[in-house]
This record gives structure tokens, C-alpha cells and sequence, in this order.
């Protein structure tokens, strides 16, 4: 077990769904008293929901897992899946409800940005005060300072009161912290999100260091699968609390990819479909969305694919449909646009029909966004949107291009140069 730098066996952890603990004792007293005798809770706040109360959801249910040192593990799978509890669980954050856990070293934990940050003190005291929060000397942050400061590229706002920092400057100085800790183990959790392109691939770049050349142990979770494939030797995928793969990174995020294509429908309503923004589908609502002519939404790439949308304007715009493909893992690869308006005078409900040629695309799964768009003052704006609309290309039979590994050689497929 030398070599083991965490070790996991039967970890669950059990949380209560509903309110614990009333205001005062009094409080909790007549609220048993009530629920007991089957009556309305004399204390329940407008809104709030009591039927679920001592009903219990595992966050975690059954984690077996070897860590090696200097092994670098990505931690993936859908929200509420129960990554981020393990961290908590292995940074001490919370204690797990069974199970064992041995741990070979110290651990540096990145949960939430800037936490231990205080706004009215500058950079240079937080420095301070979070270094002995992860356990260094002020002689080694004196030591350091010069370092962390470089490195969080924010010396010239140090002597500033972080309350003024933007999100990605607090995550900037809290990694730079964080990093340079003297600790066998790294434990991060979607600690980039906020950070820009450069200070990302500097991220990267450190605590790839850290696991080649360091041998440090690095756990990090992401929903950004292009970090993970930089960053990760081996990769878990977490589902409802459960391992169900543990393996090659590129094979984990084709398991997590799978549950989002699983089922390929031709036809979607989107009358009860709640947007992501308030504002969206108050102008121009997207009432459905057919590919024409199919049973399910698999194509070959070497034809065309025909969209009816049928829509409803509240009041005249002119608007305009996009449509963005990615892949599974969020990547996106482009973007086709209706180029003229497709918006109209008079309020009512309308449908149109949209084709476009999937030619470039090499056979995979991929996602489809829909939007419908406006322009103003030189600006694109969105009015409403649909949900990702999963659909699979095959290879037809008037493709020429043979033998293609998506892994190496990306998604779309040029033509030949022409030399004139």
C-alpha cells in the first residue's frame, strides 16, 4: 500500500431531504405535534413542503476506489451525481455516513473559489490568512509570495481589497494559493470554470507538473471534457452515487456521453418545455420541432436534413433561426444560420422549413441547439431557445472518406485544396 495514496472502500453518505430544526424549541415541538396528529404545520412558511421530510437520499452508495500517487483522476458524470460530495468527503468538508477511507499525505482542497477570502482584506492578506488555513508557515508564504502573486497575475491589484475582484481574478489568487502548497494530494473541483483561456491552460500545465514530475496525486472534477483529456491519466464516471466505469479517459467520457443519446426522437413539443432564461419564448416561442420523414433522429452524412419548426410571435419581430452543433461532451463545432428573417408582421402561428447539409460531419453523436435570434444595435440576441436535441450521423455511401478515428482526427471533414 506504499504506493496507495487514497484508498476507498463501502463509502456512502446519506443526506435528509426536507427542513431540520425549527427556529426555536418551541418551534420544532409544535410542528411534531402538528404533523403527528396529521394537521397543518402551525410554523410552514408559504412555499415550503414538509411531505418529504425524513425521507433519505444517498449521495453516495457504495464507493470502492485505489488512488495511486502520482496518478492524475478525473472525476465525471451528471449533476447530483455525487462528485462533489466525495471531495467534501475526502477534504474533510463533511464525514461520510459508512464506509472507510485511508489517506497517504496531505491534501490541498480547491471546492469553492476564494473560499476563506475575506472582501475588506487586500490580496496580500489573504494570502496570508488562507495559507495558514491550508496549513503553511508564514515564513513559507513569505518565501512564496513572490510566486503566488506571479502567478495569480494579479500584483497589480494586490494591495486592493478583494471585495473589488472579479470572479476570475478570486479564482486566479485562490488557485495560485492553493498551488503552492506542499501537500502530496490536489483536490479540485471545477475550480477553472470562471477563469480565462490562458490561466486555464497555466492551471493545467501546473498540476500536470505536479502529478509527471511532482508525483503528486491530483483529483479533478470537471463537465469540461477537453480539460480532462489534457489533464487526466484515468478517469471515473459517477452515477446516482455509484461507480459505473472506472478505466482509459477517453472510453469514461464516451460512458458519460452515452445517457444523452440513448433515446434519438424525431419529434419534439416544446409547449410545456421551460426556458433557461425568463425572457426567452415571450416574443417568439418555438411550439415544436420535426425532422421530416423520420422515425428517429439518425442521418446519413451524405444528405440533407429537413427541420419543420412551428412557432408563435406575440408581436412583429424580425427574427432569425441558428442552429449550433457540439458534441456530446459540449464542444462546439459550428453554427448554421437562417441568413434572412424569418419574422412577421402580424402576431399569429407560423411554421417553416429548415435544411441543412451535414456533409462535413464525420458519423458520431452530436447535439443540436435551435434558437431563434434578433438583431439590435450591431448586436445578436437571443428570443428563444429549444433544449439539446440529440442526433447520431452514420457513414453513407457516398462518403469518401474512409477509416476515420474521431479521437485523432476531429469532427468535420474538409475537401481536397485546390491549386490554382
Amino acid at each position: 500500500m506504499s504506493d496507495i495514496a487514497i484508498k476507498i472502500e463501502n463509502l456512502k453518505k446519506r443526506y435528509k431531504l426536507g427542513a431540520i430544526g425549527g427556529a426555536t424549541l418551541n418551534a420544532e415541538l409544535q410542528s411534531w405535534w402538528a404533523r403527528k396528529r396529521g394537521k397543518e404545520d402551525p410554523n410552514l412558511k408559504i412555499g415550503q413542503d414538509y411531505s418529504k421530510a425524513g425521507e433519505s437520499f444517498w449521495a453516495l452508495n457504495g464507493i470502492d476506489l485505489e488512488i495511486r500517487q502520482g496518478e492524475a483522476l478525473g472525476i465525471i458524470g451528471s449533476n447530483g451525481a455525487g462528485k462533489s460530495t466525495l471531495l467534501k468527503i475526502l477534504s474533510r468538508v463533511t464525514a461520510p455516513t459508512e464506509g472507510d477511507i485511508w489517506i497517504n499525505g496531505r491534501i490541498t482542497s480547491m471546492l469553492e473559489v476564494g473560499t476563506g477570502f475575506h472582501g475588506e482584506l487586500t490580496g496580500r492578506e489573504n494570502i496570508y490568512m488562507n495559507g495558514a488555513i491550508l496549513g503553511m508557515s508564514r515564513k513559507e508564504v513569505d518565501r512564496k509570495m513572490d510566486s503566488i502573486i506571479d502567478f495569480s497575475e494579479c500584483r497589480q491589484f494586490i494591495d486592493t481589497p478583494v471585495k473589488r475582484y472579479s470572479s476570475g481574478m478570486y479564482v486566479k489568487l485562490a488557485f495560485a494559493v492553493a498551488s503552492h502548497l506542499d501537500s502530496e494530494i490536489m483536490v479540485m473541483d471545477e475550480v477553472l470554470a470562471v477563469g480565462d483561456m490562458n490561466f486555464q491552460k497555466k492551471c493545467l500545465g501546473k498540476m500536470g507538473d505536479a502529478a509527471e514530475n511532482d508525483g503528486k496525486t491530483v483529483l479533478y472534477v470537471s463537465h469540461n471534457m477537453a480539460t480532462i483529456r489534457n489533464l487526466c491519466s484515468r478517469c471515473i464516471v459517477l452515477q446516482k452515487g455509484q461507480i459505473v466505469f472506472d478505466g482509459e479517459v477517453e472510453k469514461a467520457i464516451e460512458r458519460y456521453t452515452e445517457e444523452f443519446a440513448l433515446e434519438l426522437p424525431s419529434y419534439y413539443d416544446l409547449a410545456s418545455y421551460t426556458r433557461g432564461g425568463v425572457a426567452l419564448g415571450t416574443k417568439v416561442c418555438i411550439n415544436s420541432i420535426e425532422f421530416i420523414d423520420r422515425k428517429s433522429a439518425v442521418f446519413r452524412n451524405d444528405e440533407k436534413i429537413d427541420i419543420q419548426i412551428k412557432w408563435k410571435e406575440m408581436e412583429s419581430l424580425n427574427f432569425y433561426f441558428r442552429i449550433i452543433i457540439s458534441t456530446v461532451d459540449g464542444t462546439v463545432i459550428g453554427m448554421i444560420d437562417s441568413k434572412s428573417s424569418v419574422g412577421h408582421l402580424s402576431e399569429g402561428e407560423y411554421s417553416g422549413l429548415l435544411q441543412i447539409d451535414i456533409s462535413p460531419l464525420v458519423a458520431g453523436k452530436y447535439m443540436m441547439l435551435v434558437e431563434a435570434y434578433k438583431f439590435a444595435g450591431g448586436l445578436s440576441f437571443q428570443v428563444d431557445e429549444s433544449p439539446l436535441i440529440p442526433v447520431e450521423v452514420v457513414k453513407g455511401e457516398n462518403c469518401k472518406y474512409h477509416n476515420w478515428v474521431n479521437q485523432y482526427w476531429g469532427r468535420i471533414m474538409f475537401d481536397d485544396i485546390v491549386y490554382r
